[in-house]
């Protein structure tokens, strides 16, 4: 899998990104604290397997995760994900992280969510929805979303614990019909940043 746009590619895992992966799934980097920091860090002797196994491929026709590679470095700078939260009724929801602070605010996840976006919608014709799960205080994540146009539908107010205090929790979500007139000629692979 090969999604190219002007400053960025979603492919598939490469031997290349054993050791820049290793590197960016260490719980002591700075991404950590907004990515779902209420849940438990990967044990770093348990990193190198988790590598592996993304390595190996994934076998899904729909891609479940693609790493995010900046065009003009060819260097590793996130990844885009998808999981279920109803297979029953092909609801799922997505996700993104930039592992380098450096690259935040600089519009690569509005890009790389947006092909992700582009390639399940165009992929599946059974969602008719997608999904972005965050918190409160992901502020960036949070604009991300808004500027894709997805729409909050749901806060759970003080769901998440970080660093001893509440948070909300907050559900956004896309209809294709809204996806499809938001980006009437597709998402042009990026090129509406």
């Amino acid at each position: 899998m090969h999604i190219s746009g002007k400053r960025l590619t979603l492919r598939d895992v490469q031997e290349r990104d054993i050791d820049p992966l290793t590197h960016w799934l260490h719980p002591r980097h700075e991404w950590h604290k907004l990515n779902g920091p209420y849940y438990p860090p990967t044990p770093p002797d348990k990193i190198p397997d988790m590598v592996a196994n993304w390595l190996k491929g994934d076998t899904h026709a729909l891609r479940r995760r693609l790493p995010i590679t900046d065009n003009a470095t060819d260097k590793l700078i996130g990844m885009v994900s998808r999981y279920w939260i109803s297979a029953e009724t092909n609801w799922t929801a997505i996700g993104i992280v930039i592992y380098d602070s450096a690259h935040w605010g600089r519009g690569y996840g509005y890009d790389a969510l947006g092909m992700w976006c582009e390639y399940l919608f165009t992929s599946e014709p059974k969602f008719a929805r997608l999904d972005l799960r965050t918190w409160s205080g992901n502020v960036g994540m949070v604009k991300l979303a808004e500027k894709l146009g997805f729409q909050r539908e749901a806060t759970f107010r003080k769901a998440r614990i970080v660093d001893c205090e509440y948070y909300d929790g907050l559900g956004y979500g896309i209809l294709r019909e809204e996806w499809n007139e938001r980006y009437a000629g597709g998402f042009a692979k990026g090129e509406n940043a």
